[in-house]
């Protein structure tokens, strides 16, 4: 399956991601804000990215733009996973480079969905 860097500084919903996306059978790595999250792309080049957007450090779209600058930020996915629901803010995060964009609270059997459509998308583009 895919390597997924999940960036979320609420260990709680960081466990609960992670959980969800192992049990699909995805490789997951955590980072708990915008700088660590940086770090660990650069070293692994994960296939997807779920970014919170309220991180201390550098926000999700902050994190997206600077992946996408970077050389091979443009194939990775990123999917922003936050609390901001306001039109102006969704319209950001695309701004910023994010593939798809979800709201919290979440559900539990949307999410590994998403991942695997988004996943299949941007591999069709490639």
């Amino acid at each position: 399956m895919a390597s997924v860097l999940v960036v979320e500084d609420d260990s709680d919903i960081q466990f609960m991601i992670s959980f969800l996306l192992k049990k699909a059978g995805h490789q997951v790595r955590t980072a708990d804000d915008g700088h660590a999250a940086l770090q660990k792309w650069a070293e692994e080049r994960p296939d997807l990215v779920i970014l919170d957007w309220m991180m201390p450090g550098l926000t999700g779209p902050e994190v997206c733009g600077r992946i996408r600058a970077l050389p091979g930020g443009q194939d990775v996915a990123v999917l922003m996973l936050t609390a901001k629901s306001e039109k102006d803010d969704v319209t950001e995060a695309f701004a910023a480079g994010v593939d798809d964009y979800m709201t919290k609270p979440f559900s539990p059997k949307e999410l590994p969905d998403r991942v695997a459509a988004l996943l299949d998308r941007v591999s069709q583009a490639r």
